[in-house]
């Protein structure tokens, strides 16, 4: 084999051994220069030298079960540096995830399995979306603050089951950016032991080598926060890479960081070490002059050598021992299945008309947040400093601090960035349901990971009170003015601004059933009257995105003036508690709903039309759907479309259908999930879209067999049609 560029190799027990090792890892790095070649578009050079990395960490340390990416006992690892994608997705493939080899062949292709940064959710084994550098920190530092919390709560002498470790792999892009600096500082205040970050120091950079913009010495850097330090002078010593990562195991009272000196491009004969080999491809005479400098056997792009997939997938066998071996220890607790507590929004408060009850929705969310807490437990997060402002505090919960990771409130400092970067972490860890506050005016400081909250689907709850100007004598920079406006253009974030203390109550509701996305609730500083119930529309209403609060006497109003709760996809957030149908309706209402409310042809109001990510979807209130089915018929057939239920859809034929309602039975499962009777909503979108399978997942397996009963309307002829909610057929 072809002497290495830099770096001795380390003195291996057998030649033989240290062959394969070094096939093993020369795998990843063809993989990685043949995927971004055919791609013509990528980085290559950062997975070429932490192929060793990858490979000491995948074969040696890191618990994990390719057969179930989900097992809960398993390690953590994020890429945070996400640009390096290939490196994960060939360890993903060799140790034999659910990703194929045709899969690496269309890396960053339309459609594909491999995008050009990993995803998480759509690529097995991703355990967190990266690609906005420093962003994989800040959720490294929440999975093991989630860690640390679970283990503490439920670990006992000699039964551990939560026992696992986080691992994140930075780059120098990574370390630059101040949000890694808020994780990693609060990461070490805390003493998370079981959080590992290996960094990737091979000092290139888009624009050159990072000595034009960067001279911080990291070691130093990550000691003031209180982090345990490794060093490894040479990224392809494998001996070095094992003892550092073991070390970095045994230190069980502070977080470290193991600093790794690679050479991007390791083995290129004129791009190694330039930052050449940072965003683009090789070129294929220079993958061809790797490949034989390497001593690689093969020309032919993305050649597999058998030997080294083999011992690659020795990973199989280890991790279905170590989840077998785990499993025995696991008790079913409900926290860790993600399932709602039976009963969690009884005795909810309520609040009484004017005068009585005026009171800031600020101080409302509060209260409501403290009947909810003991009933779920899950629920932990705090504030940016900011806790007695925002009503984030759960009573009776405790403070979070080294050594007392168990209790429920966590002190993030002024720190908004991190804050949300490790609400993610901890979200996408699992067992834990994440809250966060702050004030409106510093959700800007929160964008990017709010961003990749709603990307990902993760059930992040963000509280954030001082909602107007009526925050009083800070002045305009406290003033939010663009903020609302800003987080609504957000997709799949549901925005919930609540018009009283009632409003509040529901949009608590709202935020916990909601479990495929984040939700942001708007609240006010000063005290707002509370809508005497009795006189107007019941506050549910606000679970349908927008409703009638009080129509005109005669129905015809002198003005129309359109004010909503929130403007995000109300199938995310009611979680099953409507039907989504697709249908192309004809050109005049699709115009007609286009400003928000939608209106008939005389000025009433019928519906709120809401965007999301994919599709549009007016909700049109039960009250109305006689009107809407009047003027659909008036309209013409439309053209066509179907209806999702559960994962097995159901064709409807041309023919005019005006609307459709869901009903179930009050006491059966549906009523427990949240669906009301006469709930309503009809989508369009000129695309194909999958089966809709929200209200099966809001039902739960226990709901297989169940019936629900859609009542369609044709023109003015109901028709009735049931159908039964079965098990999840096998083609699918």
């Amino acid at each position: 084999m072809t002497k290495p560029v830099s770096g001795a190799a380390p003195s291996p027990p057998t030649a033989r051994a240290a062959s394969l090792d070094q096939l093993c890892i020369n795998t990843v790095r063809a993989l990685a220069m043949d995927a971004v070649q055919r791609a013509d578009s990528g980085h290559p050079g950062t997975a070429m030298a932490l192929a060793p990395v990858a490979y000491v960490l995948w074969q040696r340390h890191l618990r994990y079960n390719p057969a179930n990416p989900d097992w809960f006992g398993r390690d953590r690892f994020v890429l945070s540096a996400g640009h390096a994608c290939m490196l994960l997705y060939a360890a993903l493939y060799l140790t034999g995830y659910d990703l194929s080899l045709d899969d690496i062949k269309q890396f960053r292709q339309w459609g594909s399995r491999t995008p050009g940064h990993s995803e998480h959710g759509l690529t097995p084994g991703v355990e967190a979306t990266t690609g906005p550098l420093g962003q994989g920190v800040g959720n490294a530092v929440g999975m093991a603050l989630a860690e640390a919390h679970l283990a503490q709560l439920f670990n006992r002498p000699g039964h551990s089951v939560v026992d696992h470790h986080t691992y994140f792999l930075a780059s120098d892009g990574d370390l630059m950016e101040g949000v890694s600096h808020e994780a990693c500082s609060l990461a070490g205040h805390l003493r998370l032991g079981r959080l590992i970050g290996i960094y990737d120091d091979n000092r290139i950079t888009i624009d050159g080598k990072t000595d034009i913009t960067f001279s911080d010495d990291t070691a130093k850097r990550f000691e003031s926060y209180g982090w345990h330090v490794e060093r490894v002078a040479d990224g392809n010593d494998l001996g070095a890479l094992d003892a550092a990562l073991a070390a970095a195991r045994r230190v069980a009272d502070r977080p470290s960081l193991i600093i790794v000196r690679t050479h991007i491009a390791f083995g290129s004969p004129h791009k190694q070490d330039t930052p050449e080999a940072h965003g683009a491809p090789l070129g294929e005479d220079e993958v061809k002059l790797t490949k034989q400098r390497l001593g690689w056997p093969s020309l032919e792009p993305f050649h597999v050598p058998d030997d080294a997939l083999a011992h690659w997938r020795l990973a199989r066998e280890r991790g279905a021992r170590l989840e077998a071996e785990w499993s025995k220890k696991y008790d079913a607790y409900r926290r860790l299945t993600g399932r709602l507590a039976e009963g969690w929004d009884e005795g909810l408060p309520t609040f009484g008309p004017p005068p009585g009850d005026a009171q800031a929705t600020r101080a409302a969310s509060g209260k409501v947040l403290n009947v909810i807490a003991p009933k779920l437990p899950e629920l932990v997060g705090g504030s940016a400093d900011l806790a007695s402002s925002t009503n984030v505090v759960f009573k009776n919960g405790g403070d979070v601090s080294a050594g007392t990771w168990g209790a429920r409130n966590v002190h993030f400092g002024v720190r908004e960035h991190g804050m949300g970067a490790i609400l993610n972490g901890l979200a996408l860890h699992g067992g834990v349901r994440p809250v966060g506050s702050t004030f409106l005016i510093f959700s800007d400081y929160m964008r990017p990971p709010i961003r990749l909250a709603a990307l990902c689907d993760l059930p992040v709850i963000y509280v954030f009170t001082h909602d107007s100007i009526g925050l009083g004598e800070d002045g305009p920079t406290h003033q939010p003015i663009e903020q609302l406006a800003a987080l609504r253009a957000v997709p799949n974030l549901v925005v919930i601004r609540p018009a009283d203390a009632t409003e509040t109550v529901e949009a608590w509701r709202m935020a916990i059933l909601s479990r495929a996305g984040p939700v942001a609730l708007v609240l006010t500083r000063q005290k707002v009257p509370v809508i005497d119930r009795a006189k107007y529309a019941p506050a549910n209403g606000v679970r349908l995105g927008g409703y009638v609060l009080a129509d005109a006497r005669d129905g015809k109003p002198a003005a129309s003036l359109g004010a909503v709760s929130f403007v995000g996809p109300p199938w995310r957030s009611l979680r099953g508690g409507l039907i989504d149908a697709r249908i192309e309706l004809d050109a005049g209402l699709r115009r007609a709903s286009e400003g928000g409310l939608a209106l008939d042809a005389e000025g009433r109001t019928f519906g709120m039309a809401v965007f999301g990510p994919r599709r549009r979807t007016l909700v049109i209130p039960m009250a109305t759907i006689g009107r809407v089915a009047e003027i659909l018929a008036a309209k013409g057939r439309i053209a066509r479309g179907y209806l999702g239920l559960g994962l097995q859809p159901v064709k409807l034929d041309s023919g005019g259908i005006g609307a459709m309602a869901i009903s179930v039975d009050a006491k059966g499962p549906g009523a427990a999930a949240g669906v009301r009777q006469g709930d309503v909503i009809v989508a369009w979108n000129g695309e194909a879209i999958r089966g809709v399978h929200h209200l099966l997942r809001a039902l739960g397996p226990d709901s297989v067999g169940s019936t629900v009963t859609l009542s369609l309307r044709r023109a003015a002829e109901p028709l009735e049609l049931k159908l039964t909610i079965g098990e999840r057929p096998e083609s699918q």
